[in-house]
């Protein structure tokens, strides 16, 4: 109701609410002026038959007034207009009845209006259901009433009242006027409701069409963002391939104790730098839902030494003790999935267990958890000592750009994405991270994972670098590098200088094909954003060139973007491996290994 209505309201304003539909407050008016030509009619009627001393009929009539006046006040009490319609139907039903069976025992004119009333009535208000079974009350028995006295089988002890021709122009013109009242005004309800369902269709296409607008523009910018994302990367990425390149070749050329103390605080700056971007790209492509899980071969205690390898030193540094507990059931298990993303899940709860412990341990466990023979259920368990987290805050923790509190955030850092990925993760895995943590005194990250058990046995890891002793097969080497950077140019010249590599250097793709076409050569390292001709470009033409050695050269694609389907486009442009900037050297001669090494050995 529009406002607060008291027992003694009259007034149909008071009744009437804009919440109600169109229907539902014709409804309420056809009751209330509905009530007012009924009391008027039925107080006529009651006059009439009550001075012509018809008992029954002043009954009747006098108990429909009565009933006409409580169900009004109710009305405008409480607008309840379905059980008042009820209240009404069931009353003139039983009127109706008695004038037949009773009263009049006859049918006649007013008892086929009455019939007429509470069929329009009933349905108009109640709609289809209802209509039907107040028409069948009336009817039915009206119908045996006419079947029986047309056998002159029924027959009462009560004799009937006769109703003048006062009483019966009274009744028919109150009748009329009330199914005329109805039709009438349902005829409106019903044409402004059709009016309002129409400016309520055109109001949707209106609406539809803004949504069609609003998701266009959504899709855009999400692209946009993906490709400003893809393009701040590259930019970020290349620098940073400098800076870590550099570092690692300084290192690598035994300075002093006191630059090699520089380098590394250079190095670890950079590496948390790359973490960053990395983190905020890697999310960037779960949230879009373009992560593709791999399924490759790889061995669990291997996978563990080298997550935990660099963690360590990061928790010596700090004084903490770490500890890594692997199953020796799980020993030389050649086990299928994509050991990035593991990598990257305990990576990032090792990362924050060494982050918010200032002293004591922490341990990393992996144990069989179910033997399946054909797949095995492997627990990972990451605990520490740190600081904690609240119970109200276990949940939170894992929303992305949130830590536990804006101390915790100036205090460790971090843009508090890492738990985020960790989940979504999980979770597009149908995994579940359990979390037990008690502040002041540490926290536990543990989950569950199934992978396909391999039957080979994995070969020993140490073959896998042997290009690196083979300094006979490293000297004949012939690298073509297509990189149109200058500086990344003078890092990988001096970074192939360490094994003793020249390569020859083409400033864009088209060079490269030049050079290719009049000189041989084992690898290209095929930088993916160059002038004139791109890599993906150079590397289709490469593949088209009529002499089938050079046009199945390995190539290897350098790039600095984070583009979500790189990996697809790398392989579709017939390249045969990418190495994201910056990258690690050893990963790089790896890749060069796999390619050209193991075919000259």
């Amino acid at each position: 109701m529009s406002r607060e209505v008291n027992f003694f309201n009259f007034s149909i304003s008071k009744i009437l609410s804009k919440d109600q539909s169109i229907l539902d407050q014709a409804r309420i008016r056809l009751l209330y002026y509905g009530f007012w030509i009924v009391a008027v009619a039925t107080a006529g009627l009651f006059i009439n038959v009550y001075f012509q001393h018809q008992v029954l009929l002043s009954i009747t009539a006098g108990i429909l007034f009565v009933s006409v006046a409580v169900l009004f006040k109710y009305l405008t009490y409480k607008p309840q207009w379905r059980p008042i319609s009820h209240a009404l139907l069931v009353i003139a039903t039983l009127i109706n009845l008695n004038n037949v069976f009773i009263a009049l025992q006859n049918v006649d004119i007013i008892t086929v209006q009455i019939i007429l009333l509470i069929i329009l009535f009933s349905f108009y208000m109640l709609g289809q259901t209802w209509g039907l079974v107040y028409t069948l009350l009336n009817l039915i028995p009206v119908l045996a009433f006419m079947v029986m006295e047309y056998n002159t089988s029924y027959f009462i002890a009560l004799r009937p009242e006769k109703v003048d021709q006062s009483t019966i122009i009274i009744s028919i013109f109150a009748n009329f006027i009330i199914i005329v009242y109805i039709h009438s005004h349902f005829y409106g309800a019903f044409f402004n409701n059709i009016k309002q369902l129409k400016e309520t269709g055109e109001e949707q296409l209106r609406l539809n069409a803004q949504l069609e607008l609003a998701i266009d523009k959504a899709e855009k910018s999400s692209q946009v963002k993906s490709e400003f994302l893809a393009t701040m990367s590259h930019e970020i990425r290349t620098p940073l391939n400098a800076i870590i390149g550099m570092s690692n070749l300084m290192i690598m050329a035994n300075p002093r104790p006191d630059q090699r103390e520089n380098l590394n605080v250079l190095k670890f700056s950079s590496n948390n730098l790359l973490a960053i971007v990395n983190d905020v790209l890697d999310f960037n492509k779960i949230e879009s839902g373009k992560v593709v899980f791999e399924n490759t071969k790889f061995n669990i205690i291997e996978l563990m030494q080298n997550i935990c390898g660099a963690e360590i030193l990061k928790a010596e540094q700090k004084g903490l003790t770490f500890t890594l507990k692997i199953d020796p059931q799980l020993q030389n298990k050649v086990l299928f999935g994509d050991p990035t993303r593991v990598s990257q899940i305990l990576f990032n709860l090792i990362s924050n267990a060494i982050k918010f412990t200032q002293k004591g341990n922490i341990w990393v466990k992996t144990s069989l958890y179910e033997d399946k023979h054909n797949t095995v259920i492997i627990n990972f368990v990451v605990k520490d000592t740190g600081i904690g987290i609240e119970k109200s805050n276990l949940e939170s923790i894992f929303e992305p750009f949130t830590q536990e509190s804006i101390t915790t955030t100036r205090q460790y850092g971090g843009t508090g994405l890492g738990l985020a990925i960790v989940k979504r993760l999980l979770e597009l895995q149908g995994l579940n991270m359990n979390v037990t943590s008690k502040v002041g005194e540490g926290s536990e990250f543990s989950f569950n994972m199934e992978f396909p058990v391999s039957t080979e046995k994995m070969k020993p890891s140490g073959e896998k670098y042997s290009l690196l002793q083979n300094n006979e097969v490293l000297n004949s080497l012939r690298v073509l590098i297509a990189e149109d950077n200058p500086v990344n140019v003078l890092l990988m010249k001096k970074l192939l200088s360490k094994w003793n590599i020249l390569p020859m250097i083409a400033e864009n793709g088209e060079r490269a094909i030049e050079i290719l076409q009049y000189g041989n050569f084992d690898i290209i390292l095929m930088d993916l954003q160059m002038p004139v001709m791109n890599g993906f470009d150079a590397a289709r033409e490469i593949r088209r060139l009529p002499d089938p050695k050079k046009a199945s050269i390995p190539i290897i694609a350098l790039t600095a973007a984070a583009l979500n389907d790189i990996r697809e486009q790398v392989l579709n442009a017939g390249m045969n491996d990418y190495v994201s900037k910056p990258f690690k050297p050893e990963d790089l001669m790896e890749k060069i290994h796999g390619l050209v090494v193991a075919v000259h050995s």
